[in-house]
């Protein structure tokens, strides 16, 4: 219903932001016309009942007058115009005739006061003023003039005006205010649609570069993962060569034994790649996963970076349970925690080095915490970590990995992640919907 209103009021035009003055103007003229067609039908039925057929006839033919104006409103927007002016010198005639043949005790002239709006919204500012100017003379001179004998007083003359012109100048501060306060509202409205595009593209760009950097990782996982097989392969493929250049004879068993080796590891580096295949594919597609299985996937993509060093990651898989969620957004927030753990445990040359994992399974979700003895995180920087580019790493960070996650989890998961840091020790919490809405 109400939209259907405003469409009437529109003459079911549509408008952008940029188009508001003319939908404005639009919607004045109607409501004019509606008011104008109220005020002449009130006087055909008054007219009627006064057995005065003539006026009542006269006013019905203004009334035809304005269905074709709204007729024409409706058919095209360029006869906005042509209209205004119409409605204009029909308001102005309807009023002066008022005045000219009313008696004050009827108050007809009441009608006067809607002048002004009906002006300052059909006209701009210059010709507005005219027409007052206009109205206001033929006012003035109606109890001088000798062609029709008028029943107002110089005095009831003088006091109209004077309301007149009161409520025009109210009118016309208002419509000032409100023009201003529109100008106000679609320049800040401007600025934040451009806002919101920059914030967009800025989101797209920090989106681009956390995969970049993710991927760097990864390929710098893939390398230490492909690093000591290649080097068994090479050194199987070595000792034959060395054998049979010495002209060393190798058994049977020997020779199997070796390409046995190659075999297994080949196989082995087929299923890494496989595993970071699998990460990298974005299908967005939720599936029923063991949280268990995922978590060790991730553990497993840290163990490149584990290897040589004193660091333990333990993990405590005491029984099954299934989610359904997005496997691999999950695996890299779980990864990006994991390597900022490792990173500071590196760095910080901690002794006994330990990375902790627990899960809690909960009615609606599981808690999965991720402990480090790294130090912990300084308090100035606790509520920063977060924040896209902030990086305690130097040059070696990017400021991205835990941004990233935290988007992941707040825009896919409708969760964050949580971060406690006291006595040494940093304390990671991210909850995971066992489904997802």
């Amino acid at each position: 219903m109400t939209y259907k209103l405003e469409k009437y009021f529109t003459s079911g035009w549509d408008f952008t932001e940029e188009n508001y003055e003319m939908k404005n103007k639009f919607q004045m003229m109607n409501i004019g016309i509606l008011l104008s067609s109220v005020g002449v039908l009130y006087g055909v039925v008054l007219n009627y009942m006064l057995a005065d057929d003539m006026l009542a006839l006269s006013e019905f033919a203004l009334f035809l007058l304005n269905v074709i104006l709204v007729i024409l409103l409706h058919k095209d927007k360029k006869f906005l115009l042509p209209v205004a002016h119409i409605e204009t010198a029909f308001m102005s005639g309807l009023i002066l005739y008022l005045i000219y043949t009313s008696d004050p005790m009827e108050l007809k002239h009441v009608w006067l006061f809607t002048y002004p709006i009906v002006i300052l919204y059909f006209k701009n500012e210059k010709h507005a003023l005219y027409w007052i100017l206009f109205l206001i003379s033929m006012v003035l001179i109606s109890p001088y003039q000798p062609f029709i004998e008028s029943k107002y007083s110089i005095m009831q003359v003088m006091t109209l005006l004077l309301v007149l012109s009161i409520s025009t100048i109210i009118v016309y501060f208002y419509h000032l205010k409100m023009q201003e306060a529109r100008r106000v509202i679609f320049s800040q409205s401007r600025m934040l649609s451009s806002k919101v595009a920059e914030l967009v593209a800025k989101d797209k760009i920090l989106t681009v570069q956390s995969k970049q950097a993710v991927m760097g990782e990864m390929i710098s996982m893939i390398a230490h993962q492909w690093r000591q097989p290649l080097s068994s392969v090479t050194l199987n493929i070595s000792k034959y060569h060395v054998k049979k250049m010495l002209g060393q004879e190798m058994s049977e068993d020997e020779v199997d034994k070796i390409l046995d080796t190659i075999s297994d590891t080949v196989v082995y580096l087929s299923d890494t790649i496989n595993d970071f295949q699998t990460y990298f594919h974005s299908n967005k597609k939720s599936a029923y996963i063991d949280i268990r299985e995922l978590i060790m996937k991730t553990i497993n993509f840290t163990l490149p970076r584990t290897k040589g060093s004193a660091i333990k990651i333990e993990f405590d898989m005491y029984r099954e349970f299934f989610i359904d969620t997005y496997s691999n957004e999950l695996i890299q927030v779980l990864l990006n925690i994991l390597n900022n753990a490792i990173d500071e445990l590196i760095e910080n040359k901690v002794k006994n080095p330990k990375i902790q994992i627990f899960l809690t399974e909960n009615r609606s979700d599981v808690t999965i915490e991720i402990h480090d003895n790294a130090g912990g995180i300084k308090l100035e920087n606790i509520n920063a970590i977060f924040e896209p580019y902030f990086s305690t790493k130097g040059k070696n960070g990017t400021g991205l990995g835990l941004y990233m996650s935290q988007m992941i989890m707040q825009k896919q998961f409708n969760t964050s992640i949580e971060v406690v840091s006291e006595h040494n020790e940093t304390v990671f919490t991210v909850v995971v919907p066992k489904e997802l809405s």
